[in-house]
């Protein structure tokens, strides 16, 4: 662990954990009216890739895409404006938490359909092989992904055809209140069913973000080198509840030790404080790091209070218009 590699990874988590909670902090001033999904205490994962991938890879999301968006470079003033429905927002106010989008550096999408960019995401991959390029793609989805028909269809092909493409499955156990006891065998992990289709996979700790970013790098040269697609899953926790900026502890669907387990190894604390003792960040450093994200934070925040909203002329732009409905009759 570099000093530089530490900072890195120190600031990708902060960074957006800093986002997530100013979006919980400021939700209940009823001026972001789109439903949000955070993710804090899940920082570690997209911090490691987003440390690893480069600006010509690609990546897609699903509905918890803040954190993948910011990792991959994505405009933080245009995803805020995005929440607070501005014009300035990165898809004009229109799109709101769920459908992020920056394809100046690679972020080509997220939805609110479970498994919607899976094979969105196979298709990028398969135009990057026929280029003939040694970019990747980055599928981020969550445990319930893997219950959709798509992700096997999906998954299918992207071997069939060796495609550049890494699924990133960031498990916290829970979709929305339903645990994976009520959906999914016992009998086998996740990355253990998956493997079955003659893919790569691996499972890791995904609060902890040196280990993370270990196996991604070394995942991610081989899918580089033409090793075809891999699976990786990474076991992790929100804090939050799954739609909304509040806690939801209260409702007792998550087990009062499994809570008390995931806290005590929350990945910043966990990471910095190995850190210090091995000297490759120090306190300043960490300090230094967060005061300019907040800075940065409260500017963007300030941005897109100040921006317009989108003029009432664009309400039936970029949109199926029912006139083209009836041209496709």
């Amino acid at each position: 662990m570099t000093p530089e590699l530490a900072k890195t990874l120190s600031h990708g988590m902060r960074r957006i954990r800093t986002v997530e909670e100013t979006i919980a902090e400021r939700y209940s001033d009823q001026e972001m009216r789109c439903p949000t999904h955070l993710s804090s205490g899940q920082e570690a994962v997209s911090a490691a890739i987003g440390a690893v991938l480069r600006p010509s890879d690609l990546a897609v999301s699903g509905h918890r895409a803040h954190a993948h968006y910011l990792a991959k470079g994505g405009d933080l003033n245009a995803m805020i404006a995005e929440i607070y429905g501005k014009v300035t927002g990165c898809a004009r106010g229109k799109g709101g938490s769920m459908h992020l989008v920056d394809e100046a550096v690679g972020f080509m999408g997220s939805t609110a359909i479970v498994g919607g960019t899976v094979p969105v995401g196979v298709g990028l991959a398969y135009s990057l092989m026929l280029n003939e390029t040694d970019d990747i793609v980055c599928i981020f989805l969550g445990d319930a992904v893997v219950e959709t028909g798509v992700f096997h269809e999906s998954l299918n092909f992207a071997t069939l055809k060796n495609l550049p493409v890494l699924f990133l499955c960031e498990n916290n156990f829970y979709s929305v209140y339903s645990p994976l006891s009520v959906r999914q065998s016992h009998m086998r992990q996740i990355h253990e069913k998956v493997s079955g289709f003659g893919i790569t996979t691996e499972d890791g700790d995904g609060n902890d973000v040196a280990a993370v970013h270990e196996i991604v790098s070394r995942t991610v040269a081989g899918i580089r080198d033409g090793n075809g697609p891999a699976f990786l899953e990474f076991s992790t926790f929100r804090w939050r509840e799954h739609c909304g900026p509040n806690y939801d502890d209260d409702l007792g669907y998550r087990p009062d030790q499994f809570i008390e387990d995931w806290n005590a190894r929350e990945p910043i604390g966990l990471f910095e404080s190995q850190a210090l003792a091995e000297g490759s960040l120090t306190q300043d450093d960490i300090d230094a790091l967060q005061s300019g994200i907040e800075d940065e934070v409260k500017a963007a925040f300030e941005f897109a209070k100040a921006s317009d909203f989108p003029p009432a002329s664009e309400a039936s732009e970029h949109v199926l218009a029912a006139s083209m409905m009836g041209s496709l009759k």
